[in-house]
Parts: C-alpha cells; sequence; structure tokens
C-alpha cells in the first residue's frame, strides 16, 4: 500500500475542498492514486447531499455588484474564504446580473448550462463535501450606493448593504450604508413595520408592565414609550445616527440632501 503523505492530503484537499480527514481516507482507499481519490471523494459528495440537509450554514460570503447583493452560505469558515466557492458565488452574480431574478427563488429556478440554478449548487456543494445555499439576492434599478464588512481580516465580507436614493450624494449613500450595516434596521419607516408586529410589541409592553407592577392609569403611556423603543430600533429614519448619536438617521440626511427610497442588509448567519 503508498504511503500517503501530508503533502499527498494538501494537494487533494487544495483541489477539491474536502475535508482532510475524507482527503486523507480517499488516497488511501485509492492506494495514493490522485484521480481515483478525487473520484472517490466525488462519489462520497453526492452520496452525502442528503446527510448535509439539515447541516446549518452559519458562514459564508456577501457578494455585490452593479446595484446587486447575493449571499451565498456554508457550514465552515475554512470552506468560506475557499477560492472555489468565492468563484461560485461571483459566478452566481453573473447569472443573476444575465437573467434579472425578482430574488434568490428565481435565482434558483433559473436554468443555466442545461441545468437549473440550484441544481448548479448541489453539484457544488457535493464537490466540496458542505451543504451551500443561495441565501439571498437582490437587484436595484435606481442609484445605488453598496458597502461591504468583514468580520475578520482573513474571511470575506460577511455584511453587506445596498442602499438606493433619489436624491443627495453617493458618498452620503454609502456612509448611510456602513451605519445600516452596524445599526441592524429592518425598516426604512415606521409606516413599512407590519400592524401584526406593533400589535404583538404593544401586547407585549402591556403584559410586561402588568407583571411588574406598574399602576394601570400608567400602563398606556408606558406601552407607547416601548413602542416609540421599538421604532427607535428597528426603523432606520428613527435610529440615533451612530456618526452623530444626538441626531437621528432623518436629520442627518436631510441636511446631507439625501433621499432613500430602499434598503437591503445580508448578513451571513442571520434571517
Amino acid at each position: 500500500m503508498a504511503a500517503v503523505t501530508a503533502t499527498d492530503v494538501k494537494r487533494l484537499r487544495d483541489a477539491t475542498g474536502a475535508g482532510m480527514m475524507d482527503c486523507k481516507k480517499a488516497l488511501t482507499e485509492s492506494d495514493g492514486d490522485y484521480d481515483k481519490a478525487i473520484e472517490i471523494l466525488r462519489v462520497k459528495g453526492a452520496k452525502d447531499v442528503g446527510k448535509r440537509l439539515e447541516r446549518s450554514t452559519t458562514n459564508g460570503l456577501v457578494v455585490s455588484r452593479d446595484r446587486a447583493l447575493l449571499e451565498l452560505d456554508c457550514e465552515t469558515d475554512f470552506v468560506a474564504k475557499n477560492k472555489d466557492f468565492s468563484a461560485l458565488a461571483e459566478r452566481l452574480m453573473d447569472i443573476a446580473l444575465e437573467t434579472k431574478p425578482a430574488d434568490a427563488a428565481a435565482l434558483l429556478a433559473t436554468e443555466v448550462d442545461g441545468q437549473t440554478v440550484e441544481k448548479l449548487v448541489e453539484g457544488e456543494s457535493a464537490r466540496i463535501g458542505e451543504k451551500l445555499v443561495l441565501s439571498r439576492f437582490t437587484s436595484f434599478d435606481g442609484p445605488t450606493a453598496t458597502y461591504l464588512h468583514k468580520r475578520s481580516t482573513d474571511l470575506p465580507p460577511a455584511i453587506g448593504v445596498a442602499v438606493q436614493y433619489s436624491a443627495g450624494s453617493e458618498d452620503a449613500a454609502r456612509s448611510l450604508a456602513m451605519h445600516i450595516a452596524a445599526a441592524r434596521p429592518r425598516f426604512l419607516t415606521r409606516d413599512e413595520v407590519p400592524a401584526e408586529t406593533i400589535e404583538t410589541e404593544r401586547r407585549v409592553a402591556e403584559q410586561t408592565a402588568k407583571e411588574e407592577g406598574k399602576p394601570e392609569q400608567a400602563i398606556t403611556k408606558i406601552v407607547e414609550g416601548r413602542v416609540n423603543s421599538y421604532f427607535k430600533d428597528f426603523v432606520l429614519l428613527e435610529q440615533p445616527s451612530i456618526t452623530e448619536p444626538k441626531r437621528t438617521v432623518k436629520q442627518v440626511i436631510d441636511e446631507a440632501g439625501l433621499t432613500v427610497d430602499r434598503f437591503a442588509r445580508f448578513e451571513v448567519g442571520q434571517s
């Protein structure tokens, strides 16, 4: 039986993106035959697709190009910084910009090279040996500023923000995108907050106030205060500006002459 060296394992791992132990087992099984080891890994990857369905994908990357954002997730940071994984994300973005799908679901159903994008991702999942998920995609029509943020210098961007604006400068819009990346707003204005969400916040606030023993006559005011706190936390225009905490985002962008139409924020591992 041929001896399997660390160099052999590294070469196979670099070529396939498979785990170190899987590479070592494949080389042992193939008696050191590199091409046969690749074939073994491909077969194993295809068989393991079903097993990967329940795994969590808390790593990955966000790519941005031509007023669009795309999030591709994986299981480990090792794969997240793998060049083949990055290349897949860029290829998916190429397909999206060419076919202009409405969202990630439409992109997954898009036909390319005789197969759907969903099958393409599944094939790469089998080859790499991890669950891969095309989580989100969006694109904007008007002037758009984007910002990508890395959680760590050795990893690809894990947060992506796009801000579409109809008045103002790109610099002001990009500064706002940086705020959004850090402050995690969910809505542009309070009018966008679903009525059921507001009702839930009111219900929780009222029940909490009662359990805290607050006077009955004060509960209405307390509830309104807590609902307003929710707006300040999650409505972009009502958030305190990160650069000027004593002013709201609306005050800051109004002074800059920036009119925001919509925004999107993707963060790997977050819904």
